[in-house]
């Protein structure tokens, strides 16, 4: 993952990073938790093979937003979100991290 620091990147307030096909724009330096949970997209991105990711990633967030009525509530019930969030905190995750892990969020 390579990760290239934008300070003037056009996020919408509060979002902090983009990860596009595993390189990460952020608007400053990623803290190790950060980096992680960008790292957790990048493996899910990979194993979607990248363009159905963000196919997938869109529609979930167009659905929950009709669900939720909020776009941030809709961002954080993505299950890409979910998982990425849930195991950012564990420097461990990543070695023992299962493919499609973030599917789990949907039983």
């Amino acid at each position: 993952m390579r990760i290239i620091n934008i300070s003037s990147l056009p996020l919408m307030k509060g979002f902090y990073a983009i990860n596009i096909f595993g390189i990460v724009f952020a608007r400053t330096k990623l803290n190790k938790t950060e980096q992680r949970h960008e790292y957790i997209h990048t493996l899910q991105q990979r194993e979607m093979l990248y363009a159905p990711f963000y196919i997938w990633y869109i529609v979930e967030w167009i659905i929950k937003l009709i669900i939720y009525r909020d776009a941030l509530t809709a961002y954080r019930n993505i299950g890409f979100e979910k998982e990425a969030y849930l195991h950012q905190g564990d420097a461990s995750y990543i070695g023992k991290r299962k493919r499609y892990a973030w599917f789990t969020f949907y039983s």
